[in-house]
């Protein structure tokens, strides 16, 4: 299943449904995450917030392939684009294993393919290392095989990245 987040407008979205499976707006119309933990062990993998980011744990945890899109913000994901990353915390359990010989929790559904990040706007060089870290983290701590960073200073050539 392929998934993607975003944090562009709604012009796209026909473009995205046509391509992935599930499509995430960060548009904002969704509450941030509480930190209750409550979808690790009272409801696994559902957030009680009761919004469209409900099953996001699920959406997420089951994607082969998750694609985010994303405006630069000195080196890490737009704020509405973090949001829905906080609220799938529950595609893991809040148990611990080694995986990449480090210790992360144990994944609630296995593992994924590709992680895929595509940046757009003005970047620094330092910025992009801290982008190409950042994911290559994120793909570790969520299972995912790869990890993939792309680079757009503006959104002309967004469609060939995907």
């Amino acid at each position: 299943m392929k998934v993607i987040i975003h944090d562009l407008d709604d012009r796209y979205d026909e473009l995205f449904r046509s391509k992935f499976d599930h499509v995430l707006a960060a548009d904002g119309k969704y509450a941030p995450c509480q930190g209750c933990f409550g979808c690790w062990t009272k409801h696994p993998a559902e957030c009680f917030m009761k919004d469209k980011l409900n099953q996001v744990c699920r959406i997420i945890g089951q994607a082969d392939e998750l694609v985010i899109i994303t405006k630069n913000l000195y080196g890490e994901y737009s704020g509405p684009v973090k949001n829905i990353l906080d609220r799938s915390i529950g595609t893991s359990t809040p148990f611990s294993t080694y995986r990449g010989r480090q210790m992360h929790h144990t994944l609630r559904y296995g593992k994924h393919d590709l992680w895929k990040v595509i940046v757009w706007g003005d970047i620094t060089d330092a910025e992009k290392d801290t982008f190409r870290y950042l994911a290559e983290r994120n793909a570790v701590n969520d299972g995912f095989e790869h990890a993939e960073v792309i680079f757009l200073p503006d959104l002309t050539e967004m469609e060939a990245a995907l």
